[in-house]
């Protein structure tokens, strides 16, 4: 299971989210806190779902999603400290 990492912008520290609530089926509302006891800064912020990356195996008919294009969905398979030179890149390129 992977963790969303969120950073509080005045010290660094770790942010948590207190609570949180539903506005919409693609639409959350949370309620975060600076976990660095000397900061204690608080926020509010939005989680959105904006596009598809793949589809569903199992595709609720009701949602719809524009599909992501290709350089995001290609951008979102790479790790933050890929060095490899990328094949599909260089096939672009031609």
């Amino acid at each position: 299971m992977s963790t969303y990492k969120l950073v509080c912008p005045h010290c660094g520290g770790v942010l948590r989210i207190r609570t949180s609530v539903g506005q919409h089926i693609f639409l959350r509302t949370a309620y975060l806190q600076c976990c660095t006891v000397a900061c204690g800064a608080t926020f509010r912020g939005q989680f959105e779902i904006t596009h598809e990356m793949s589809p569903s195996g199992m595709p609720n008919p009701t949602v719809q999603l524009p599909v992501a294009p290709q350089s995001v969905r290609r951008e979102s398979m790479r790790k933050d400290d890929e060095t490899q030179m990328d094949l599909l890149d260089l096939e672009n390129a031609s």
